[in-house]
């Protein structure tokens, strides 16, 4: 197969035009971030953000152009409003440096994404890195699937992406079409994650737009299927992934995860207030590392304080949905690809996180789904 190269694009590129102005996109300055990555194209388009809704054709007329060239399997083109339009910006270092990858298409200005077919979505957050999360949520999908439900995986973390390895999944999501990818799948759940598209070691130098981007495409260009519930492994804190959640997704809920020590509790408390600003039901909140537990001899020591979390929960009138222990076993099954719950599942470790999403889905089937709005108070 023939490999496509920069300059093949820009020429292909040059042939759209902007519908106003009548000039094409290269000589108007309005294209930048191309990467080529074993025949993945993506690139971005800088427009008036007022515009985006128009400029959808253009974008669509953009890759289908390049999609066209020999060697190319796949393209994205984002609408992003980094830059004016016509404002020169340096394209990033090239694909053999980054490893980049292909990014999402961005939504027009109109509407929410449209996920027909999957009855939940909830989030699993966290105020700070470090506590957790992606353990707990590879793991409370586990739990659900488990019990006979349509699970799908999806991680949100663009710059530590943790889904592949925790997963034990290699290899790249196909697309049959050029244009939308199929989730990759093992224990029976659906999974998506950038960190499919990338080496493992290669950093994702990406700008609020681009990141946006890429979660909308893991969202509407995934095709998921039907899901009882899709559970989004969010990054830490309270940024740009977050809000994008929280205004182009029906989420029915977050779950809040924190170890027991005053410095994440702070944190799980902002991430906690996010949430409820922009209208998304908090499900309750998990302590991990509750409780060190050792593997000799099974002595156990409040390393991080003890039941801080389930105070705070308290305090602030949110369901506690239990405490998961620090155990070596976890951690290790979780580096392996092999988490615990299908690697060990009677043991009580699994039954611990089995009891933790029962009480989830328990709070999604009690409550219907509201699209969450943005409060200024």
């Amino acid at each position: 197969m023939s490999r496509v190269t920069e300059q093949q694009i820009l020429d292909a590129l040059a042939t759209v035009i902007e519908p106003e102005s009548k000039k094409d996109l290269i000589n108007l300055g309005m294209i930048s971030g191309l990467i080529i990555k074993d025949g993945n194209v993506g690139f971005s388009i800088e427009i008036d953000p007022a515009k985006a809704d128009a400029f959808e054709s253009v974008r669509k007329s953009a890759e289908k152009i390049v999609h066209a060239l020999p060697g190319v399997l796949s393209v994205s083109a984002i609408l992003t409003a980094e830059n004016q339009p016509g404002e020169t910006k340096p394209t990033p270092p090239s694909q053999e440096q980054t490893g980049g990858s292909k990014t999402a298409p961005a939504p027009g200005t109109g509407g929410k994404i449209q996920l027909d077919g999957i009855k939940h979505i909830i989030a699993i957050a966290s105020g700070k890195g470090g506590v957790g999360k992606s353990t707990t949520a590879i793991n409370l999908a586990l739990s659900l699937a488990k019990k006979g439900l349509k699970i799908g995986l999806m991680d949100a973390d663009i710059y530590g992406p943790s889904q592949p390895r925790m997963m034990g999944i290699t290899g790249r999501p196909s697309s049959p079409d050029g244009k939308t990818l199929m989730p990759m799948e093992r224990h029976g759940i659906k999974c998506m994650s950038v960190g499919f598209l990338v080496a493992e070691d290669t950093p994702m130098i990406w700008r609020g737009p681009m990141v946006q981007s890429a979660l909308t495409q893991m969202l509407r260009d995934v095709v998921w299927g039907e899901l009882d519930l899709l559970i989004v492994d969010m990054p830490p804190g309270t940024g740009d992934a977050q809000l994008t959640m929280a205004q182009q997704v029906p989420l029915d809920g977050a779950v809040i995860v924190s170890t027991p020590q005053d410095i994440a509790l702070l944190d799980a408390r902002k991430g906690l207030n996010m949430f409820r600003k922009v209208d998304v039901p908090v499900l309750g909140i998990i302590e991990n590392m509750s409780v060190y537990i050792c593997p000799e001899c099974g002595h156990e020591a409040h390393i991080f304080g003890e039941h801080g979390a389930r105070n705070e929960a308290e305090k602030l009138g949110c369901p506690f949905l239990g405490e998961m222990p620090l155990h070596i076993d976890i951690r290790l099954t979780s580096d392996e690809g092999e988490p615990i719950v299908v690697s060990s599942p009677d043991s009580e470790h699994a039954k611990r996180y089995a009891d933790i999403a029962d009480g989830v889905w328990s709070s999604l089937s009690t409550s219907a789904r509201q699209a969450p709005s943005i409060s200024m108070k």
